[in-house]
Protein backbone atom coordinates (compact mmCIF):
# COMPACT_ATOMS: atom_id res chain seq x y z
CA UNK A 1 0.00 0.00 0.00
CA UNK A 2 1.10 3.54 -0.68
CA UNK A 3 0.89 6.25 1.95
CA UNK A 4 2.04 9.75 2.69
CA UNK A 5 1.79 9.12 6.41
CA UNK A 6 3.92 11.42 8.52
CA UNK A 7 4.40 9.74 11.86
CA UNK A 8 6.48 10.95 14.83
CA UNK A 9 10.12 10.15 14.24
CA UNK A 10 13.59 10.99 15.47
CA UNK A 11 15.35 12.02 12.26
CA UNK A 12 16.73 15.55 12.32
CA UNK A 13 14.47 18.07 10.60
CA UNK A 14 17.19 19.85 8.67
CA UNK A 15 16.73 21.65 5.37
CA UNK A 16 19.32 19.81 3.29
CA UNK A 17 18.50 17.88 0.14
CA UNK A 18 18.44 14.14 0.88
CA UNK A 19 19.91 11.88 -1.76
CA UNK A 20 17.68 9.28 -3.41
CA UNK A 21 19.06 5.92 -4.50
CA UNK A 22 18.19 2.27 -4.84
CA UNK A 23 19.07 0.04 -1.92
CA UNK A 24 22.02 -2.10 -1.10
CA UNK A 25 21.53 -5.08 1.19
CA UNK A 26 23.00 -3.14 4.11
CA UNK A 27 20.33 -0.42 3.71
CA UNK A 28 17.34 -2.70 4.22
CA UNK A 29 17.06 -2.53 8.03
CA UNK A 30 17.22 1.28 8.02
CA UNK A 31 14.72 1.41 5.13
CA UNK A 32 12.31 -0.82 7.08
CA UNK A 33 12.58 1.44 10.14
CA UNK A 34 11.57 4.40 7.95
CA UNK A 35 8.70 2.34 6.52
CA UNK A 36 7.48 1.56 10.04
CA UNK A 37 7.58 5.25 10.96
CA UNK A 38 5.51 6.15 7.91
CA UNK A 39 2.84 3.54 8.64
CA UNK A 40 2.66 4.23 12.40
CA UNK A 41 4.19 0.91 13.38
CA UNK A 42 6.77 0.38 16.08
CA UNK A 43 10.12 1.52 14.64
CA UNK A 44 11.74 -1.70 15.86
CA UNK A 45 12.66 -4.15 13.08
CA UNK A 46 13.12 -7.80 14.03
CA UNK A 47 15.56 -10.20 12.43
CA UNK A 48 12.59 -12.30 11.27
CA UNK A 49 11.04 -9.36 9.43
CA UNK A 50 14.38 -8.43 7.92
CA UNK A 51 14.86 -11.98 6.61
CA UNK A 52 11.30 -12.12 5.24
CA UNK A 53 11.66 -8.81 3.43
CA UNK A 54 15.03 -9.73 2.02
CA UNK A 55 13.42 -12.73 0.33
CA UNK A 56 10.83 -10.67 -1.58
CA UNK A 57 12.24 -7.15 -1.99
CA UNK A 58 14.13 -6.40 -5.20
CA UNK A 59 16.78 -3.79 -4.22
CA UNK A 60 16.95 -2.54 -7.82
CA UNK A 61 13.25 -1.54 -7.62
CA UNK A 62 13.39 -0.22 -4.05
CA UNK A 63 14.30 3.39 -3.35
CA UNK A 64 15.10 5.36 -0.27
CA UNK A 65 15.86 8.98 0.50
CA UNK A 66 18.85 9.28 2.81
CA UNK A 67 19.81 12.26 4.94
CA UNK A 68 22.99 12.05 6.99
CA UNK A 69 23.07 8.28 6.53
CA UNK A 70 19.48 7.77 7.72
CA UNK A 71 16.57 6.69 5.53
CA UNK A 72 13.79 9.30 5.63
CA UNK A 73 11.53 8.17 2.73
CA UNK A 74 10.69 4.81 1.16
CA UNK A 75 9.39 3.62 -2.21
CA UNK A 76 9.16 0.20 -3.87
CA UNK A 77 7.72 -1.34 -7.02
CA UNK A 78 7.26 -4.86 -8.33
CA UNK A 79 6.06 -6.60 -11.49
CA UNK A 80 2.32 -7.09 -11.78
CA UNK A 81 -0.35 -7.56 -14.41
CA UNK A 82 -3.96 -6.37 -14.44
CA UNK A 83 -6.90 -8.16 -16.05
CA UNK A 84 -8.78 -5.95 -18.53
CA UNK A 85 -12.19 -6.15 -20.24
CA UNK A 86 -12.27 -9.08 -22.65
CA UNK A 87 -10.04 -11.35 -20.55
CA UNK A 88 -6.65 -9.92 -21.52
CA UNK A 89 -3.82 -8.83 -19.21
CA UNK A 90 -1.53 -5.81 -19.30
CA UNK A 91 1.80 -5.44 -17.56
CA UNK A 92 1.98 -2.99 -14.71
CA UNK A 93 4.61 -1.66 -12.35
CA UNK A 94 2.92 -1.91 -8.95
CA UNK A 95 3.91 0.87 -6.54
CA UNK A 96 3.89 0.17 -2.81
CA UNK A 97 5.60 0.93 0.52
CA UNK A 98 5.58 4.69 -0.10
CA UNK A 99 6.32 6.88 2.94
CA UNK A 100 7.96 10.18 3.78
CA UNK A 101 9.05 10.72 7.38
CA UNK A 102 7.42 13.70 9.15
CA UNK A 103 10.80 15.39 9.53
CA UNK A 104 11.25 15.57 5.74
CA UNK A 105 7.80 16.29 4.33
CA UNK A 106 7.13 18.94 1.66
CA UNK A 107 10.59 18.64 0.11
CA UNK A 108 9.60 16.86 -3.08
CA UNK A 109 10.98 13.46 -2.07
CA UNK A 110 7.92 11.52 -3.23
CA UNK A 111 7.83 13.49 -6.50
CA UNK A 112 11.47 12.67 -7.21
CA UNK A 113 11.07 8.97 -6.43
CA UNK A 114 7.85 8.71 -8.44
CA UNK A 115 9.39 10.46 -11.46
CA UNK A 116 12.30 8.02 -11.45
CA UNK A 117 10.01 5.01 -11.10
CA UNK A 118 7.59 6.01 -13.86
CA UNK A 119 10.40 6.76 -16.30
CA UNK A 120 11.99 3.36 -15.59
CA UNK A 121 8.64 1.57 -15.90
CA UNK A 122 8.03 3.20 -19.28
CA UNK A 123 11.53 2.19 -20.38
CA UNK A 124 10.87 -1.41 -19.23
CA UNK A 125 7.80 -1.51 -21.44
CA UNK A 126 5.19 -1.57 -18.67
CA UNK A 127 1.81 -0.48 -20.01
CA UNK A 128 0.50 0.77 -16.65
CA UNK A 129 1.58 1.72 -13.18
CA UNK A 130 -0.77 0.63 -10.38
CA UNK A 131 -1.25 1.23 -6.68
CA UNK A 132 -3.73 1.16 -3.81
CA UNK A 133 -3.71 4.54 -2.09
CA UNK A 134 -3.88 5.03 1.66
CA UNK A 135 -4.85 8.68 1.04
CA UNK A 136 -6.98 9.88 -1.90
CA UNK A 137 -5.54 13.35 -2.76
CA UNK A 138 -1.92 12.36 -3.38
CA UNK A 139 -1.60 10.37 -6.56
CA UNK A 140 -3.71 12.27 -9.09
CA UNK A 141 -0.88 14.75 -9.49
CA UNK A 142 1.31 11.91 -10.79
CA UNK A 143 -1.24 10.86 -13.40
CA UNK A 144 -3.03 8.08 -11.46
CA UNK A 145 -6.81 7.81 -11.55
CA UNK A 146 -9.15 5.64 -9.42
CA UNK A 147 -10.04 2.81 -11.83
CA UNK A 148 -11.84 0.33 -9.54
CA UNK A 149 -13.82 0.92 -6.37
CA UNK A 150 -14.68 -1.50 -3.60
CA UNK A 151 -17.46 -2.13 -1.11
CA UNK A 152 -17.77 -4.09 2.13
CA UNK A 153 -21.18 -5.29 3.33
CA UNK A 154 -22.19 -6.36 6.81
CA UNK A 155 -24.97 -8.91 6.47
CA UNK A 156 -27.49 -9.66 9.22
CA UNK A 157 -28.17 -13.34 8.53
CA UNK A 158 -31.23 -13.43 10.78
CA UNK A 159 -33.00 -10.77 8.69
CA UNK A 160 -31.92 -12.04 5.27
CA UNK A 161 -34.93 -14.34 4.81
CA UNK A 162 -32.84 -17.36 3.83
CA UNK A 163 -34.22 -20.87 4.17
CA UNK A 164 -32.70 -22.34 7.37
CA UNK A 165 -33.16 -25.85 5.97
CA UNK A 166 -30.55 -25.29 3.23
CA UNK A 167 -28.06 -28.17 3.20
CA UNK A 168 -26.04 -27.63 0.04
CA UNK A 169 -26.19 -26.56 -3.61
CA UNK A 170 -29.16 -27.78 -5.65
CA UNK A 171 -27.28 -27.68 -8.98
CA UNK A 172 -25.41 -30.96 -8.58
CA UNK A 173 -22.36 -29.22 -7.15
CA UNK A 174 -20.95 -29.59 -3.66
CA UNK A 175 -18.99 -27.66 -1.06
CA UNK A 176 -16.05 -29.20 0.77
CA UNK A 177 -13.84 -27.94 3.57
CA UNK A 178 -10.19 -28.18 2.53
CA UNK A 179 -6.74 -27.66 4.02
CA UNK A 180 -4.29 -24.80 3.41
CA UNK A 181 -2.17 -27.27 1.45
CA UNK A 182 -5.14 -27.98 -0.84
CA UNK A 183 -5.64 -24.25 -1.39
CA UNK A 184 -1.97 -23.76 -2.23
CA UNK A 185 -2.40 -26.33 -5.01
CA UNK A 186 -5.87 -25.38 -6.24
CA UNK A 187 -6.02 -21.65 -5.63
CA UNK A 188 -3.63 -20.18 -8.23
CA UNK A 189 -5.24 -21.94 -11.21
CA UNK A 190 -8.74 -21.00 -10.07
CA UNK A 191 -7.71 -17.40 -9.51
CA UNK A 192 -6.19 -17.11 -12.99
CA UNK A 193 -9.32 -18.62 -14.51
CA UNK A 194 -11.47 -16.11 -12.63
CA UNK A 195 -9.39 -13.24 -13.98
CA UNK A 196 -10.38 -14.17 -17.53
CA UNK A 197 -14.02 -13.35 -16.71
CA UNK A 198 -13.53 -10.44 -14.26
CA UNK A 199 -11.49 -7.35 -15.09
CA UNK A 200 -9.59 -5.23 -12.59
CA UNK A 201 -8.02 -8.18 -10.74
CA UNK A 202 -4.26 -7.98 -10.17
CA UNK A 203 -1.87 -10.92 -10.33
CA UNK A 204 -0.95 -12.88 -7.22
CA UNK A 205 2.63 -14.05 -6.82
CA UNK A 206 3.70 -17.42 -5.36
CA UNK A 207 4.72 -15.55 -2.21
CA UNK A 208 1.16 -14.15 -1.95
CA UNK A 209 -0.25 -17.68 -1.94
CA UNK A 210 2.39 -18.82 0.55
CA UNK A 211 1.40 -16.01 2.92
CA UNK A 212 -2.34 -16.72 2.48
CA UNK A 213 -1.95 -20.42 3.29
CA UNK A 214 0.62 -20.26 6.09
CA UNK A 215 3.46 -21.61 3.95
CA UNK A 216 5.51 -18.39 4.26
CA UNK A 217 7.97 -17.84 7.13
CA UNK A 218 6.31 -16.34 10.22
CA UNK A 219 5.64 -12.60 9.90
CA UNK A 220 5.98 -10.80 13.26
CA UNK A 221 4.22 -7.68 11.91
CA UNK A 222 1.23 -9.51 10.40
CA UNK A 223 0.95 -12.91 12.12
CA UNK A 224 -0.98 -15.55 10.18
CA UNK A 225 -4.00 -17.27 11.69
CA UNK A 226 -5.40 -20.22 9.78
CA UNK A 227 -8.89 -19.50 8.42
CA UNK A 228 -11.54 -21.96 7.37
CA UNK A 229 -11.20 -22.87 3.68
CA UNK A 230 -14.07 -24.18 1.53
CA UNK A 231 -14.26 -24.94 -2.18
CA UNK A 232 -17.22 -25.28 -4.51
CA UNK A 233 -17.03 -28.16 -7.00
CA UNK A 234 -19.40 -28.17 -9.95
CA UNK A 235 -21.44 -31.21 -10.92
CA UNK A 236 -18.57 -32.10 -13.26
CA UNK A 237 -16.11 -32.03 -10.33
CA UNK A 238 -14.39 -28.79 -11.38
CA UNK A 239 -13.21 -26.48 -8.58
CA UNK A 240 -14.99 -23.26 -9.53
CA UNK A 241 -14.95 -21.37 -6.25
CA UNK A 242 -12.86 -20.79 -3.13
CA UNK A 243 -13.80 -19.23 0.20
CA UNK A 244 -11.55 -18.32 3.14
CA UNK A 245 -13.18 -17.00 6.31
CA UNK A 246 -12.65 -16.56 10.03
CA UNK A 247 -15.20 -16.41 12.85
CA UNK A 248 -15.24 -15.00 16.34
CA UNK A 249 -16.80 -16.68 19.41
CA UNK A 250 -19.45 -14.45 21.01
CA UNK A 251 -22.63 -15.23 22.93
CA UNK A 252 -25.10 -12.76 24.37
CA UNK A 253 -26.50 -12.63 27.91
CA UNK A 254 -29.36 -14.93 26.95
CA UNK A 255 -26.82 -17.58 25.89
CA UNK A 256 -27.59 -17.00 22.22
CA UNK A 257 -24.80 -17.05 19.59
CA UNK A 258 -23.90 -13.69 17.99
CA UNK A 259 -20.85 -14.70 16.00
CA UNK A 260 -19.45 -12.76 13.04
CA UNK A 261 -17.87 -14.52 10.06
CA UNK A 262 -15.35 -12.37 8.16
CA UNK A 263 -14.42 -13.21 4.59
CA UNK A 264 -10.72 -13.11 3.81
CA UNK A 265 -11.11 -14.21 0.21
CA UNK A 266 -13.90 -15.35 -2.08
CA UNK A 267 -13.00 -16.18 -5.66
CA UNK A 268 -15.53 -17.65 -8.07
CA UNK A 269 -15.10 -18.47 -11.75
CA UNK A 270 -18.87 -18.95 -12.24
CA UNK A 271 -22.01 -17.30 -10.85
CA UNK A 272 -23.14 -20.72 -9.56
CA UNK A 273 -19.98 -21.01 -7.46
CA UNK A 274 -20.36 -17.48 -6.10
CA UNK A 275 -24.00 -18.02 -5.15
CA UNK A 276 -23.28 -21.35 -3.48
CA UNK A 277 -20.37 -20.04 -1.40
CA UNK A 278 -22.33 -17.07 -0.08
CA UNK A 279 -25.25 -19.34 0.75
CA UNK A 280 -22.92 -21.77 2.51
CA UNK A 281 -21.37 -19.06 4.66
CA UNK A 282 -24.79 -17.73 5.67
CA UNK A 283 -25.84 -21.24 6.74
CA UNK A 284 -22.95 -21.88 9.16
CA UNK A 285 -24.40 -22.54 12.61
CA UNK A 286 -24.01 -19.70 15.17
CA UNK A 287 -23.06 -17.12 12.53
CA UNK A 288 -25.42 -14.15 12.79
CA UNK A 289 -23.36 -11.51 10.97
CA UNK A 290 -21.17 -11.78 7.87
CA UNK A 291 -18.57 -9.20 6.87
CA UNK A 292 -17.92 -9.67 3.19
CA UNK A 293 -14.38 -8.39 2.73
CA UNK A 294 -13.54 -6.27 -0.33
CA UNK A 295 -16.14 -6.80 -3.07
CA UNK A 296 -17.11 -5.02 -6.27
CA UNK A 297 -19.78 -2.35 -5.68
CA UNK A 298 -22.10 -4.35 -7.99
CA UNK A 299 -21.49 -7.66 -6.22
CA UNK A 300 -24.20 -10.32 -6.47
CA UNK A 301 -24.58 -10.67 -2.73
CA UNK A 302 -27.32 -8.21 -1.75
CA UNK A 303 -29.65 -9.37 -4.52
CA UNK A 304 -29.05 -13.02 -3.63
CA UNK A 305 -31.00 -12.43 -0.45
CA UNK A 306 -34.79 -12.56 -0.13
CA UNK A 307 -34.38 -9.28 1.79
CA UNK A 308 -31.43 -7.33 0.33
CA UNK A 309 -31.78 -4.72 3.10
CA UNK A 310 -30.20 -7.25 5.43
CA UNK A 311 -26.88 -6.40 3.74
CA UNK A 312 -25.67 -2.95 4.78
CA UNK A 313 -22.74 -1.24 3.05
CA UNK A 314 -20.17 -0.40 5.71
CA UNK A 315 -17.33 0.65 3.38
CA UNK A 316 -17.38 2.08 -0.12
CA UNK A 317 -14.18 3.62 -1.45
CA UNK A 318 -11.62 3.74 -4.22
CA UNK A 319 -9.16 0.84 -4.30
CA UNK A 320 -7.18 0.27 -7.52
CA UNK A 321 -5.51 3.33 -9.08
CA UNK A 322 -4.02 3.15 -12.57
CA UNK A 323 -1.55 5.37 -14.39
CA UNK A 324 -1.39 4.78 -18.16
CA UNK A 325 2.20 4.70 -19.45
CA UNK A 326 1.55 3.50 -23.02
CA UNK A 327 -1.77 4.81 -24.31
CA UNK A 328 -1.88 2.82 -27.54
CA UNK A 329 -0.89 -0.49 -25.93
CA UNK A 330 -3.35 -0.03 -23.07
CA UNK A 331 -6.32 0.77 -25.29
CA UNK A 332 -5.54 -2.03 -27.76
CA UNK A 333 -5.33 -4.62 -24.96
CA UNK A 334 -8.97 -4.45 -23.87
CA UNK A 335 -12.28 -5.19 -25.57
CA UNK A 336 -15.09 -2.72 -26.20
CA UNK A 337 -18.87 -2.73 -26.07
CA UNK A 338 -19.37 -1.71 -29.68
CA UNK A 339 -17.88 -0.55 -32.95
CA UNK A 340 -16.68 3.02 -33.44
CA UNK A 341 -13.84 5.50 -33.55
CA UNK A 342 -12.71 8.16 -31.09
CA UNK A 343 -9.83 10.65 -31.20
CA UNK A 344 -8.36 11.36 -27.76
CA UNK A 345 -6.07 14.26 -26.87
CA UNK A 346 -4.22 13.06 -23.77
CA UNK A 347 -2.31 15.57 -21.63
CA UNK A 348 0.57 14.33 -19.49
CA UNK A 349 2.71 16.92 -17.71
CA UNK A 350 5.49 14.36 -17.23
CA UNK A 351 5.90 13.93 -20.98
CA UNK A 352 5.65 10.14 -20.70
CA UNK A 353 2.29 9.36 -22.25
CA UNK A 354 0.73 12.41 -23.83
CA UNK A 355 -0.34 12.86 -27.43
CA UNK A 356 -3.28 12.53 -29.77
CA UNK A 357 -4.54 9.04 -30.52
CA UNK A 358 -7.27 7.52 -32.64
CA UNK A 359 -9.02 4.52 -31.10
CA UNK A 360 -10.93 2.29 -33.53
CA UNK A 361 -12.95 -0.62 -32.15
CA UNK A 362 -14.82 -3.57 -33.60
CA UNK A 363 -16.28 -6.84 -32.34
CA UNK A 364 -12.97 -8.59 -33.13
CA UNK A 365 -10.22 -6.21 -32.03
CA UNK A 366 -9.21 -2.63 -31.33
CA UNK A 367 -6.45 -0.48 -32.77
CA UNK A 368 -4.97 2.69 -31.35
CA UNK A 369 -2.29 4.87 -32.94
CA UNK A 370 -1.02 8.47 -32.94
CA UNK A 371 -2.96 10.76 -35.26
CA UNK A 372 -3.10 14.33 -36.48
CA UNK A 373 -6.89 14.27 -36.81
CA UNK A 374 -8.95 16.72 -34.76
CA UNK A 375 -9.60 15.56 -31.19
CA UNK A 376 -13.05 14.44 -30.09
CA UNK A 377 -12.24 14.35 -26.38
CA UNK A 378 -9.47 16.11 -24.43
CA UNK A 379 -8.43 14.74 -21.05
CA UNK A 380 -5.55 14.36 -18.64
CA UNK A 381 -3.79 11.02 -18.30
CA UNK A 382 -5.27 10.65 -14.78
CA UNK A 383 -8.81 10.75 -16.23
CA UNK A 384 -7.77 8.15 -18.80
CA UNK A 385 -6.72 5.92 -15.89
CA UNK A 386 -10.13 6.34 -14.26
CA UNK A 387 -11.91 5.50 -17.53
CA UNK A 388 -9.66 2.65 -18.61
CA UNK A 389 -11.40 -0.33 -16.98
CA UNK A 390 -14.89 0.92 -17.83
CA UNK A 391 -15.98 2.03 -14.36
CA UNK A 392 -16.04 5.82 -14.70
CA UNK A 393 -18.24 7.80 -17.08
CA UNK A 394 -16.78 10.30 -19.54
CA UNK A 395 -20.13 12.15 -19.45
CA UNK A 396 -19.80 12.48 -15.69
CA UNK A 397 -16.20 13.69 -15.94
CA UNK A 398 -17.23 16.22 -18.59
CA UNK A 399 -19.92 17.54 -16.26
CA UNK A 400 -17.22 17.94 -13.60
CA UNK A 401 -14.99 19.85 -16.01
CA UNK A 402 -12.32 17.14 -16.00
CA UNK A 403 -12.89 16.07 -19.61
CA UNK A 404 -13.47 18.46 -22.52
CA UNK A 405 -15.72 17.58 -25.41
CA UNK A 406 -14.14 19.07 -28.52
CA UNK A 407 -16.73 17.30 -30.69
CA UNK A 408 -20.41 17.32 -29.66
CA UNK A 409 -21.53 14.05 -28.08
CA UNK A 410 -17.96 12.69 -27.79
CA UNK A 411 -18.28 11.88 -24.08
CA UNK A 412 -21.42 9.80 -24.69
CA UNK A 413 -19.67 8.00 -27.56
CA UNK A 414 -16.72 7.31 -25.26
CA UNK A 415 -19.05 5.80 -22.66
CA UNK A 416 -20.73 3.62 -25.28
CA UNK A 417 -17.33 2.14 -26.14
CA UNK A 418 -15.48 2.10 -22.82
CA UNK A 419 -18.03 1.26 -20.14
CA UNK A 420 -18.57 -2.38 -19.13
CA UNK A 421 -21.62 -4.41 -18.14
CA UNK A 422 -20.06 -5.31 -14.77
CA UNK A 423 -17.86 -2.99 -12.75
CA UNK A 424 -14.16 -3.80 -12.41
CA UNK A 425 -13.12 -5.53 -9.20
CA UNK A 426 -9.84 -5.69 -7.33
CA UNK A 427 -9.90 -7.46 -3.96
CA UNK A 428 -6.20 -7.21 -3.18
CA UNK A 429 -4.46 -4.36 -1.33
CA UNK A 430 -0.76 -4.15 -2.16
Amino acid sequence: MTSAAHAPGTATAGRGTPGIRTLTDSDLADWLRALHVGFLLSPAVSEEELANRRAVVDPARTRGAFDGGRCVATFRSFAQDVSVPGGGRVTSSAVTNVTVSPTHRRRGLLSRMMAEELAEARERGDVLSSLTAAEYPIYGRYGFGPAAWTAVWTLDVRRAGLDPRWSGPDDGGRIDLVTPQDVRKLGPELFERTRTVRHGMVSRSPSWWDAATGAAPPDPVHPWTEPFFAVYRSAAGEVDGLLAYTADDRWDDAKQPVNTATVRDLVAATPAAERALWRFLCSVDWVTLVRTGLRAPDDLLPLLLPDPRAARITTQADLLWLRVLDVAAALEARSYAGEGALVLQVHDDSGLSGGRFVLETSARAASCAPTTASADLTLDVRELGALYLGDESAVRLAALGRVEETAPGAAARADALLRTARRPWCQDVF
